[in-house]
């Protein structure tokens, strides 16, 4: 054998062993993301989408003023739906402070254009407690909005449960506390889930266009779907903890495709030129 020949070999058997460790590595990494994956088709915590499916507009909740409402009576136009419980003392405060900043900003009118349904999941909190978080979140809205535009509700665990989890939204009690994740759920006037904003921060434009496209019951793509790839839902901090895993395995990716690109396809074009 030449040693051009062999200067060939070696470098061939080079490429082949960082290629088995990069798919190994790719390997070890797809196995951690598929057991996540498992887990979040069916979580205890967190949001799995259920875009296009109806929500059961026959259960009852509590409204502010202790009257029984049938979900059937209100969701009669685009609906923002928010999964909070009122004492919460973690993310459901900036949730809805969030929103009332938007509804100030937005340039739709609520109460006519669209209306936000926020129910409290703890089945303890009562329509005493929704009237007086009512009252504050409006409050702070520096524009005349229609308060029957933004309603806020209680209910016994069971109407709670199917409502949630017809939405996609899952939680679990945590001794006094409740664990769970932070969204805006949109629902068409009739009842379909048609787009979810992940997280507790959102753009005014973002909430305009969801608002419409639900007017019009068409189902859009997820908003900071970014939170669902990159991070995962710390139990014990109540936060999104950077999930190293998946963005190791993306950075793995793209080094292989790029490996293979520089070492492997372009001396190829090269031999072929001459």
């Amino acid at each position: 054998m030449s040693v051009k020949n062999k200067e060939v070999a070696v470098k061939r058997n080079n490429i082949v062993k960082l290629l088995v460790f990069f798919f190994t590595v790719l390997g070890t990494l797809s196995a951690g993301v598929q057991a996540e994956t498992t887990q979040v088709t069916t979580p205890t915590v967190g949001i799995v989408e259920h875009l296009g499916q109806m929500v059961p507009l026959d259960e009852e909740f509590y409204d502010e003023f202790g009257n029984l409402v049938q979900l059937r009576q209100i969701i009669n136009k685009p609906t923002i739906v928010t999964f909070v419980y009122y004492r919460c003392p973690g993310i459901c405060s900036p949730l809805l402070t969030e929103l009332a900043h938007i509804v100030e900003k937005v340039d739709l009118e609520l109460g006519k254009d669209y209306q936000i349904l926020t129910l409290s999941f703890d089945p303890s909190e009562k329509p005493e407690l929704a009237a007086a978080k009512k009252e504050n979140y409006l409050s702070s809205i520096a524009k005349p909005v229609n308060a029957n535009g933004w309603r806020f509700f209680t209910g016994d665990s069971a109407n709670i449960r199917r409502f949630s989890d017809a939405a996609g939204f899952y939680f679990i009690r945590d001794g006094e506390n409740w664990v769970h994740a932070g969204a805006l759920i949109f629902l068409s006037p009739e009842g379909k889930v048609t787009r979810y904003f992940n997280g507790i921060q959102y753009l005014p434009f973002d909430v305009k266009m969801g608002v419409i496209e639900a007017s019009n019951g068409k189902v859009g793509p997820t908003i900071a779907r970014i939170l669902r790839l990159c991070y995962s839902y710390d139990r014990e901090g109540r936060t999104y903890a950077l999930n190293v895993t998946r963005i190791a395995m993306a950075a793995t990716l793209l080094f292989v495709a790029v490996f293979v690109a520089v070492f492997i396809l372009r001396p190829r074009k090269q031999a072929k030129g001459k």
